[in-house]
């Protein structure tokens, strides 16, 4: 059935767009950009803010064109003298009601509210009234929530909703005390909250923000008595550069290696060598699963997800893989394993983590994630951004450093372990060492294409030897939704589920860089070509199986004994637990 056109003149330009389009999608087939602030493609439509407004002939007042759809013959004029004044006095009155702190605010330079009031030639505050005030909740461990700084674009509620099923924000209060919080305006922490940071993203001011970390970084960095080690996660490398004017999808490994230890860290170690790790005590999981059981055996690499099981799936607790994630298994190892080969007491190493996902923030303070005499494992997480920043302040050009090694013993990695930090690579690098364990044979194939999902669900059935393993991967909590409840529902029989909780996974972690021009947080292309920048990695190396990773095969030999030994165990493995925000018990 063809679809059906509809004639419309925007600004004099005659076009024919399918029926359904909005104005504003329409504008932005000629090139024209309508300002906007309430609205996001990949999101449910608000129309509250009404920076886009635009007339429309026969109309008697100004409409808006992110949620008016165009009809036969519509007429559209989106600029004109009286449109620019409309929308500058919305913008002027958001910002006579929001704190005059741009040049000490978080986001200064990467403001959407800061943008548009420039390129309106909004530059003085018209009304010194009373502004709303709101306390700031920023005694958490992850998200800080700055509701003086809220525009009530509605974003992060939807998001919450929308992409991640949590509902955990919501507009309270009416006209000058409407605010966004949680229920009953509990601290974030005290919610259901599973701090994944995606209401940080779709911010378009600083009302959500990470904890920020840095300070506690630049003071183990100028300690002459600690050892201070980091460990950089696989998405790192893949969007760094965005942060230096590198195009999205360009791998910047050496670039970032280099620029760590000309921050002052000792040793620079790569989480991918412990995501081998954890395919190593996986699969050895998998394996005993496939004939005891429980399955699905359910991936646990993404401290969101885990958060997400604890509070609305408690049912799937024991479904869940007992590894630690990489993040936890390589900060346990450089305070026990590396901590013996160089002598030095676990108290003096220092490790630090860069990640992409807040909600690791809040992993490395969980108790089971502590050492025996309560010290974290892990003593801070820094995201993205906020490695960028500090690179930014210590005046390093990132873009011209050379490309530098990561040091041994912890930082020897395969292709398999960098495709963690995309969507289906957990699975992918999984499926690898699984079929030489079950076939006993050097796997038939490393490429499982069929489980990259960076549209958010996939499920599939993958042959190994006599097994049709049936596997299901998900980013983004809303598609969880769905495998989980088949689960629950006892409607499939899965074998293995991988579950992201950002979309794209970790490659669209909520401490990700903010978007470049051109580009949008959730962006489908920006997530691909993160994620090709991974695959790109992993396809370049000759070391593409986590079992032939010589440095793994070496801590197993000196250290650890063997896959899912006591001492495995001991070190590598954790638990969870049913959780309710403690304003409920």
């Amino acid at each position: 059935m063809r679809e059906k056109k509809l004639k419309i003149v925007v600004d004099g330009n005659e076009m024919s767009v399918a029926a359904g389009t909005t104005i504003m999608e329409a504008a932005d087939q000629l090139g024209i950009r309508i300002p906007r602030l309430c609205y996001h493609p990949d999101l449910s439509l608000a129309g509250s803010c009404r920076v886009c407004v635009v007339e429309v002939k026969g109309m008697p007042y100004l409409m808006a064109s992110c949620s008016v759809q165009v009809w036969e013959g519509m007429e559209v004029r989106t600029n004109s003298p009286d449109i620019r004044q409309a929308r500058r006095d919305i913008v002027e009155l958001l910002l006579d009601n929001h704190p005059a702190e741009c040049q000490t605010c978080e986001r200064d330079g990467n403001c959407e509210l800061q943008n548009l009031a420039y390129s309106m030639g909004v530059r003085t505050r018209l009304f010194q009234g009373k502004r709303k005030r709101f306390p700031t909740d920023d005694d958490g461990c992850a998200v800080v929530r700055d509701p003086e700084k809220c525009i009530l674009c509605g974003r992060c509620v939807r998001v919450c909703a929308e992409i991640q099923g949590i509902h955990n924000l919501s507009q309270h209060g009416r006209g000058f005390q409407t605010v966004v919080g949680p229920a009953h305006l509990a601290r974030m922490d005290d919610s259901v909250c599973i701090q994944c940071g995606q209401c940080i993203n779709v911010c378009p001011t600083a009302a959500f923000l990470e904890k920020s970390s840095t300070d506690e970084v630049w003071n183990a960095l100028a300690d002459p008595e600690m050892h201070v080690v980091v460990q950089t996660a696989p998405s790192i490398r893949a969007a760094i550069g965005e942060g230096f004017g590198m195009a999205p999808g360009t791998p910047a490994t050496g670039q970032m290696i280099t620029a760590l230890r000309r921050l002052g860290f000792d040793v620079v170690f790569d989480t991918d060598f412990a995501a081998d790790m954890t395919i190593v005590e996986e699969a050895h999981e998998f394996l005993e699963r496939l004939k005891e059981g429980p399955l699905p055996m359910i991936t646990s690499c993404s401290p969101g997800w885990v958060s997400f099981m604890e509070r609305f799936y408690p049912e799937l607790i024991p479904h869940a893989s007992s590894c630690k994630s990489p993040m936890s298994m390589l900060s346990t190892l450089a305070k026990t394993y590396y901590a013996e080969q160089i002598g030095v007491d676990p108290e003096k190493i220092y490790v630090v983590a860069v990640m992409p996902c807040v909600a690791k923030k809040y992993e490395a303070r969980r108790p089971e994630q502590q050492m025996p005499g309560g010290a974290p494992y892990t003593d801070a997480v820094l995201t993205t951004r906020e490695l960028i920043w500090m690179i930014k302040c210590y005046g390093i050009r990132f873009e011209a450093l050379p490309e530098g090694e990561f040091d041994s013993p912890l930082g020897l990695a395969s292709g398999a372990g960098d495709i963690f930090g995309t969507t289906g690579g957990v699975m992918e690098a999984t499926l690898r060492a699984a079929s030489e364990l079950i076939t006993g044979k050097p796997a038939a194939r490393l490429d499982f294409t069929e489980v990259r999902a960076v549209e958010g669900l996939r499920e599939t059935y993958v042959a190994i030897g006599e097994h049709n393993i049936h596997v299901g991967v998900a980013n983004g909590l809303t598609n969880a939704k769905v495998l989980l409840d088949k689960v629950v529902e006892g409607k499939e029989q899965f074998h293995v589920l991988e579950v992201m909780a950002c979309p794209g996974g970790c490659v669209g972690g909520g401490g990700q860089p903010y978007p470049p021009e051109g580009f949008r947080v959730l962006d489908s292309e920006l997530l691909r070509r993160r994620a090709g920048a991974l695959y790109q990695i992993d396809s370049g190396k000759t070391l593409r199986k986590s079992y032939e990773n010589p440095a793994v095969e070496t801590l197993y030999g000196s250290f650890l004994g063997a896959p899912g030994s006591d001492k495995a165990h001991e070190l590598l493995h954790t638990h969870y637990r049913a959780k309710l925000p403690r304003g409920i018990r």
